[in-house]
């Protein structure tokens, strides 16, 4: 028989819990009129967000632990089915009670609790296409430039797990993406299998600008072997010498005449002497809008000026010449307490500049890819750069840049690059969400891809844009993902969901890159947490990204933090690779990771499959999981 004590404990859970009920109702209520914006298929999660935001403005630690002791659910597997789990906890107290508490009917009309597990995976799998048969989280990797060339790369890729191909627009041009759709579709209908292509738009991305180092030569080899066998040839963009282009991947950059680059094509060979007066030659493999991409197979040294001819079908068609040349890395060594101006994109960067008794003549500079922002930047705001790496202080503003104090570097100092992010988390970015460079993008994009990423998001009527945009150029229906990598895109997150439940189907991308820099590295954990736990609660699904086995993708050797790391983005429902030497033995690795951690995690929950520890001793053969 009851006391007092626990009938009193067990009607005062019941009364918050429907204090809470009242709330999730009253603000649905107030987002009533965006509710009806909100198509039919996708009414029942939009609610089921706004009831969650209503139980999380609440703090319920205390009732979540009354709940524990009297062996309910604590409500906190609550996200995909709010109401359902209010109503089976408040049934739950009703029946515990020794005198009937009240009911209410309404609970029945809102997510049940398999409904909201079952939209979260039918909205994902409309977004990346059917689950994997051996997982339910699926992998995505940034393709790098040579995919465009090496088919045999994609392949691997998609036949050891790649689940979507993700194109950066940021690199590269209109060929060789389409040399990389190409591939990718191929290996699909030849594997049998569904990859997804994502073109992820670069947005209002703030980079450093070209730091221009003068160098008198630039070398370049193929890969090889210990034995001596290439195993890669050594790629090498020509491009305009009047144009400022940086690439990535270990392409080297060669500026030549422009009129020279115009008249190449695929299939031509370049043949020239190099500096040590050795015959050498490249070979054309893709020709884009404004630069071409060739092969070396030799160990070559070029300078300025070297005579380049053009050779087809065994006749010389026309010659060219060389340009300047820069450093294949150009970096600026930033300590602690250095002076660093911001400039203009067309002013290049170069290294502080000292006297003869060392003292520092000129600071150092590098140039910022978008100066618009030189007028949104206040004294005092901070500055990063490089995912954080870098990070200092604006001393002041003015028309022709930001003076910068350096507040943090590590010991010795830290190389700044060109092409590094640039992060202003104190400054309100009044940017619009979309470039002239990504609209032209999107016109190539809408005829080739299934999903476009949109990047550096802030507020609703960025999505709308996008939505809207898109709709003039196709009446496909494009999914859309929501990067979530700025301060103002977390704090307006509910909103943003709501924006993209309008015009489905869509997810969302934790860039946890910038977003770190944005919020401060120390609450990234807890800020990935609730954008799951939000995304969730809208049925919307979620990309885990940035630096996943990244030291893996790079060396071939995982660290053990990183391999958690990975584990733990079992929560989402894909996971971004970044590209590298060793991509496709990191996909093996996530792929093994994933499955094996889909028995033990479902989002939040533990599943408690048999465990063979629990029988004692591990077998003698060694440690190994069944």
């Amino acid at each position: 028989m009851q006391t007092r004590i626990e009938d009193d404990i067990i009607r005062k859970c019941y009364d918050e819990i429907l204090s809470l009920y009242n709330k999730a109702i009253a603000l649905e209520e107030e987002y009533s009129n965006d509710l009806k914006l909100i198509p039919k298929k996708n009414w029942l999660s939009a609610k089921n967000l706004i009831h969650y935001l209503a139980v999380r403005r609440c703090d319920i630690r205390d009732l979540q632990i009354e709940l524990s002791y009297l062996g309910l659910s604590s409500l906190g597997r609550l996200e995909a089915h709010v109401m359902a789990g209010l109503k089976s906890v408040l049934y739950a107290l009703n029946c515990m009670s020794e005198s009937r508490l009240e009911t209410n009917k309404e609970f029945f009309q809102y997510v049940h609790f398999k409904e909201g597990d079952d939209q979260l995976k039918e909205h994902t799998e409309i977004l990346f296409g059917p689950r994997p048969a051996n997982r339910n989280v699926r992998i995505m990797v940034t393709l790098p430039s040579e995919a465009a060339s090496d088919y045999d790369l994609v392949n691997d890729l998609i036949r050891s797990g790649m689940n979507v191909a993700r194109i950066n627009a940021a690199h590269d041009g209109p060929d060789i993406w389409l040399n990389m759709i190409s591939n990718v579709r191929k290996a699909n209908k030849n594997l049998g299998r569904s990859c997804q292509i994502l073109f992820d738009l670069e947005g209002p991305k703030l980079r450093t600008g070209q730091i221009g180092l003068p160098s008198k030569t630039i070398h370049f080899a193929p890969k090889r072997n210990d034995s001596g066998k290439i195993t890669s040839p050594a790629y090498v963009i020509l491009y305009p010498e009047t144009k400022k282009i940086t690439y990535d991947n270990g392409y080297i950059p060669l500026p030549v005449n422009e009129e020279f680059v115009n008249n190449l094509a695929t299939g031509d060979i370049i043949r020239f002497k190099d500096t040590r007066g050795k015959s050498r030659k490249l070979q054309v493999i893709i020709r884009d809008s404004d630069h071409i991409v060739t092969e070396s197979r030799k160990s070559t040294y070029i300078g300025q000026g070297t005579v380049l001819a053009q050779i087809r079908n065994d006749q010389t068609v026309s010659e060219g010449l060389v340009g300047s040349i820069y450093s294949q890395d150009p970096s600026i060594i930033l300590k602690e307490g250095d002076l660093l101006k911001i400039t203009r994109p067309d002013i290049p960067g170069s290294r502080a500049h000292t006297d003869d008794n060392g003292n520092i003549t000129n600071p150092a500079q590098v140039p910022c890819t978008l100066p618009q922002v030189f007028k949104l930047v206040k004294s005092n705001n901070k500055i990063f750069f490089d995912d954080g790496k870098i990070g200092g202080t604006v001393l002041d503003v003015n028309d022709d840049g930001l003076n910068v104090k350096i507040t943090r570097s590590k010991k010795g100092g830290t190389k700044l690059r060109s092409d590094k992010g640039i992060n202003l988390p104190d400054t309100e970015m009044k940017i619009p969400a979309l470039s002239e460079t990504d609209l032209e993008n999107l016109d190539f994009a809408v005829k080739h891809v299934d999903l476009i990423g949109l990047s550096f998001i802030k507020e609703p009527n960025d999505v709308h844009l996008l939505q809207a945009e898109i709709s003039k150029r196709t009446e496909k229906e494009l999914g859309i993902i929501l990067k979530i990598e700025t301060r103002a895109a977390f704090e307006n997150l509910s909103q943003l969901l709501l924006a993209g439940l309008k015009k489905p189907p869509f997810g969302v991308m934790v860039a946890r890159g910038d977003l770190g820099v944005e919020i401060g590295f120390e609450r990234m954990a807890e800020v990935q947490e609730q954008i799951l736990w939000l995304c969730e609660a809208a049925h919307v699904p979620v990309i885990w990204a940035t630096q996943v086995l990244e030291q893996m993708n790079k060396t071939g050797l995982p660290s053990r933090g990183e391999v958690t790391d990975a584990a733990m983005s079992s929560r989402a429902e894909c996971v971004m690779l970044n590209k590298g030497p060793f991509v496709v033995e990191t996909v093996k690795f996530l792929d093994n990771i994933l499955v094996r951690m889909m028995d033990h995690n479902n989002k939040k929950t533990s599943m408690l499959r048999k465990l063979k520890i629990s029988e004692g001793r591990w077998p003698s053969t060694g440690l190994r999981s069944e």
